[in-house]
């Protein structure tokens, strides 16, 4: 549509230039009338005139015709009207009819109104970049490894599952795999967001489209086609662009108002000029077709879709995918927010809270140090959850596991046993200190530590609550949002997590099939309710929540109960979302309010209401103000910020 908007534009404004020299109204202005007259001018300027009208005017001519088969007049209508009766009315003035051309005024509206619409392209291009700039990540050929070792350039089409790849270093990974050989950093920024190169070895997934590091990898496929990530993200932000929201239903409405009151308008003008000042019927009509031009609800109908196409783009990039438009424009009216305890605002693993040294000789590293070493065989989550947190352990010797109860191992000469409460009962030990009390009071795990025969300290383990999460909730109550958590988990842990990170309410042991229900009840109290978990078995309270976001995704974004789609298991993308709906829907609003102020300024203005003063619009002075307009509004449409 840009080059075709161009093409017409340059033709119309080549021939324009000669029915600009044969009108007698531009003779008459510069002083030459007369002065290239000729037999049959008036025929000529009249051929010249055709061209433009059916030529530079057929985007117009077509349009009313689609926009009249689905009974929904608009810009089209409005400007092919003025063009029509401009050209119709001058043709027969050149075949007898009594009156006076204006040729020159035809010429020139169709000439502002194709590089106005010419202009308006681009910048609809430019806002709505979002699927050429994704499918621009994917790489067009992949180093394949051959059986014999040797690699071969295949383009990507041509992979299978399962087909290994080798990517070099600074090179676009070409495909979703797992990396089989090496390691390196990948950064996933366009893809996730992430703003950090994420380190990946044998075993780690990585995304096609993503930019490889420093370091050689081998990635065996996993994904092809429509299953990759890129895929399922391009869809996604397609369905969203195309998707129509309330606001734009709302455009829409107000465009058709406008077009009835414009021809509507028009009418009167006509009419009152004719009947009250006794102008001529060519004066008469030229207001007419001002008004018809300059009340075209363009702007009006670009003010919603630009802004939906920038956020969208501005969504993706950072790793937040829309799967429902009019559920992301309902998330700015948030009142309360549910978070799912594990795995959203917490990692879903065990790690060490506190450590409480018993025994004075021994610091909390040394602790740590010493109970990784003997947990460091053990696959048992609270043995990895010490292991994880120590960093660093030492070497154990005569591993010996206590049934039910812990662990014991020789450890640089000393014995360490890691135990259970119930061991220490069971072997005499008596513990009375009230910061042991204090950590299982929230319901967090306890294990102590006994280094030959000595009781030296006690280690307390927890799900790790993501480091975000605090940050999070903060800015979310700020913003005026009442902040919730639902978990199955003990009273005790749930008090815990909700004071850590500062929650205003949480509903703890919930069965995940109660979820939906602890839902219903906070909608109930009247408040606009956004869910947010795990996709996995939150499915049916997301999809009870007005609405559902999903995070931590990763690569897998078909998550069909959830409104809106977090790749990273971040917490604060969620605050992300928010704040971006919210910036969306201002930008919507000022470009409707633009959009429509505008044009309650510009038709009496172009009606002639200022006529006594001397000031007049021509329709070509109208198709430029229409035009500007709807610049207007694009430019203002990509301004918006994520």
């Amino acid at each position: 549509m840009v080059a075709d908007f161009r093409r017409r534009f340059w033709v119309a404004l080549a021939l324009t230039v000669p029915v600009l020299a044969l009108s007698p109204q531009i003779q008459e202005f510069l002083g030459v009338e007369g002065a290239l007259d000729f037999t049959g001018d008036s025929y000529a300027l009249l051929a010249l005139s055709t061209v433009i009208y059916f030529y530079g005017g057929y985007p117009f001519l077509r349009g009313i015709v689609d926009e009249l088969k689905q009974k929904q007049p608009g810009m089209m209508t409005l400007i092919s009207l003025a063009i029509s009766v401009a050209f119709f009315y001058s043709a027969a003035v050149v075949l007898g009819v009594p009156g006076m051309v204006f040729f020159w005024e035809l010429a020139t509206l169709i000439d502002v109104m194709l590089l106005g619409h010419w202009i308006e392209m681009k910048s609809i291009m430019g806002a709505s970049m979002a699927l050429e700039e994704l499918a621009a990540l994917m790489p067009a050929d992949a180093h394949k490894l051959m059986h014999d070792g040797s690699t071969v350039d295949v383009p990507i089409g041509e992979l299978a599952l399962g087909d290994r790849v080798l990517v070099k270093p600074g090179e676009k990974i070409p495909v979703d795999g797992v990396v089989e050989e090496g390691e390196t950093s990948v950064n996933e920024a366009m893809l996730t967001g992430e703003s950090k190169p994420v380190s990946k070895a044998a075993g780690a997934g990585v995304i096609g489209g993503s930019v490889n590091g420093e370091g050689s990898v081998t990635v065996s496929v996993t994904k092809l086609g429509e299953e990759s990530f890129l895929a399922q993200v391009i869809s996604l932000v397609r369905e969203a662009q195309e998707s129509k929201s309330k606001t734009q239903d709302l455009a829409n409405r107000a465009a058709l108002v406008l077009t009835l009151i414009a021809i509507s308008v028009g009418l009167v003008t006509l009419a009152a000029w004719l009947l009250f000042t006794g102008q001529s019927f060519a004066f008469a009509l030229e207001r007419t077709v001002t008004v018809m031009v300059i009340t075209c609800p363009h702007a009006l109908g670009l003010a919603v879709p630009l802004v939906v196409a920038v956020s969208t783009a501005i969504a993706a990039r950072n790793g937040l995918l829309i799967r429902d438009r009019a559920a992301f424009e309902r998330a700015r009216n948030t009142q309360a927010i549910i978070f799912d305890k594990t795995g959203t605002l917490t990692e879903g693993r065990f790690g060490v809270t506190d450590t409480i040294i018993l025994d004075p000789g021994f610091s909390s590293d040394e602790l740590l140090r010493l109970a990784a070493a003997v947990e460091a065989r053990s696959e048992h989550p609270i043995a990895q959850g010490i292991v994880a947190s120590a960093g660093r352990a030492a070497r154990a010797e005569a591993f010996r596991a206590i049934p039910g109860k812990g662990a014991e191992a020789r450890v640089e000469g000393r014995d360490v046993k890691v135990v259970s409460p119930g061991w220490l009962r069971e072997n005499g030990f008596t513990l009375e200190d009230g910061r042991v009390d204090a950590v299982r009071a929230q319901g967090k795990t306890v294990v102590f530590v006994i280094v030959d025969g000595s009781l030296a300290g006690a280690v307390s383990l927890a799900d790790v609550i993501r480091p975000e999460s605090a940050e999070a909730i903060r800015r979310l109550k700020e913003s005026g949002v009442r902040c919730m958590m639902l978990t199955g988990d003990n009273e005790q842990v749930a008090r815990w997590v909700a004071d850590e990170v500062g929650l205003d309410e949480y509903f703890a042991e919930v069965l995940p099939q109660e979820k939906a229900a602890r839902v219903r009840e906070v909608q109930a109290r009247g408040l606009v309710v956004a869910m947010t978990g795990d996709g996995v078995n939150d499915a049916p309270a997301l999809a009870q929540a007005d609405v559902g976001i999903a995070i931590g995704a990763g690569t897998d974004v078909a998550i069909e109960t959830a409104d809106i789609i977090l790749v990273k298991s971040n917490p604060l993308d969620v605050t992300a979302i928010i704040s971006l709906t919210r910036s969306t829907y201002r930008k919507m609003i000022q470009n409707l309010a633009w959009a429509t102020g505008y044009n309650a300024f510009a038709i009496p203005l172009a009606a002639g209401v200022l006529f006594p003063l001397g000031i007049i619009l021509s329709p070509a002075v109208g198709a430029a103000l229409m035009s500007l307009s709807t610049v207007i509004v694009a430019v203002n449409a990509r301004l918006l910020k994520g």
